[in-house]
């Protein structure tokens, strides 16, 4: 493969990870009107928004199959176009029925695209011999931001329908064309693929990766449910002050992923790890232990810069695992990583209920230190300059 093919691959997966970030921050304005449209309680909501992660997780596993047999960039081509067309469904479903529908069909679509684009990020750091995954995740966190923002402005002015209408037109132009630059990798040795015919990999290793993933996922996932309720309820914060701490966070995980590659190619893998956990751990515990919404928020945002490219690493090293294809080491990383983020946000609300979310978020500041002493673990990802690619 030549360095100029590869750069235009790392161009197109980028984009890639935009479009699949856009297409969730879209969906975030359209879900206040799912609720009008179809008169749901709160309980109802949060029973489909389960089964618009459910359709993500169920495939998965699969999605990891056909990469092996099939490579991450045919898997990537079909997963893209019909993602970015999926989200018409959800516009246009006039049932609850149709809605249920609709969001297990655009889930399954986010899913096949989350890991064949993170599979395809790593035969990219095969070509190039350098990192790429923590500005892949900064494209992600980038396209959520422009949904979300945009989306919303245009949801208010013109209807949930033209908002549809144009997202699907917008994601559908850009995924036409990027598709044609990604790259290929070579195709996965029997090897590889076999550990998939016989059923689950069997490197325990992979699935070490994958709990390593979960436990970097969850303090994101609850920062993103939980920080604004956090500061609300428990430490007297307006609506707009609460609702800074997400905004604190996101910001310096997306600015920090950004700065993640270069912090990666200098200092590898794992030293990159330990310091982000290091910092990541202190912000959470910050924000557990702060005496106001000011110092919450600052920790909010310390904690932020920690985590931004402790995903992308454990990712790198799920797809860089010995003996398997980047799309098996992903496809466990993954689906164990998504299937606890399914769970946490119910779980998170019951215990918040009788402790306050104070424990919970130094609990999660312990969960990151666990991380933090399993560092040397994803070594994996610092062998990309030796693996073959493609």
């Amino acid at each position: 493969m030549s360095m100029q093919n590869a750069s235009l691959g790392r161009w197109a997966v980028a984009a890639c990870f935009f479009v699949n970030g856009f297409m969730v921050g879209s969906w975030a304005p359209q879900i206040p009107l799912v609720v009008s449209r179809f008169g749901l309680s709160e309980t109802a909501l949060g029973l489909l928004i389960l089964v618009f992660g459910s359709g993500a997780v169920a495939v998965m596993p699969l999605c990891g199959y056909l990469i092996g047999h099939l490579g991450s960039r045919a898997v990537l081509r079909v997963a893209a176009v019909v993602c970015a067309l999926s989200f018409a469904g959800l516009a246009l479903a006039a049932e609850v029925w149709q809605m249920v529908a609709a969001l297990v069909f655009f889930g399954a679509f986010l899913g096949a695209m989350d890991i064949s684009m993170n599979a395809n990020a790593v035969v990219v750091e095969r070509g190039l011999r350098r990192a790429v995954m923590s500005s892949s995740h900064g494209f992600w966190s980038l396209g959520g931001f422009a949904g979300a923002g945009v989306g919303g402005l245009i949801v208010e002015r013109f209807g949930h329908m033209a908002h549809a209408g144009l997202v699907v037109a917008f994601a559908f132009l850009i995924v036409v064309a990027a598709l044609p630059y990604l790259i290929v990798e070579e195709k996965p040795a029997k090897a590889h693929a076999a550990g998939l015919r016989r059923g689950l990999p069997r490197n325990p290793l992979v699935y070490v990766t994958g709990v390593i993933a979960l436990f970097c996922m969850l303090p994101e996932g609850a920062v993103l449910d939980w920080a604004a309720l956090y500061l609300r309820q428990e430490m007297g914060a307006g609506i707009a002050g609460a609702s800074l701490a997400y905004t604190a966070f996101s910001g310096t995980m997306a600015l920090m992923r950004f700065a993640g590659d270069g912090l990666r190619n200098r200092l590898g893998a794992v030293r990159t790890l330990r310091w982000s956990g290091i910092v990541a751990t202190v912000g959470m515990l910050g924000a557990g232990l702060a005496p106001s919404p000011l110092a919450a928020t600052l920790a909010f945002a310390l904690a932020g810069l920690g985590i931004a490219n402790m995903v992308p690493i454990v990712f790198s090293a799920a797809g860089n695992q010995p003996g398997l294809s980047p799309g098996a080491g992903m496809s466990v990383a993954t689906t164990i990583g998504y299937s606890g983020m399914l769970v946490a946000p119910s779980l998170v609300g019951f215990v918040a209920e009788r402790t306050g979310f104070a424990p919970i978020f130094i609990a999660f500041a312990v969960m990151l230190a666990v991380v933090l002493s399993m560092a040397n673990l994803v070594r994996s990802a610092d062998t990309i300059a030796l693996q073959p690619s493609g």
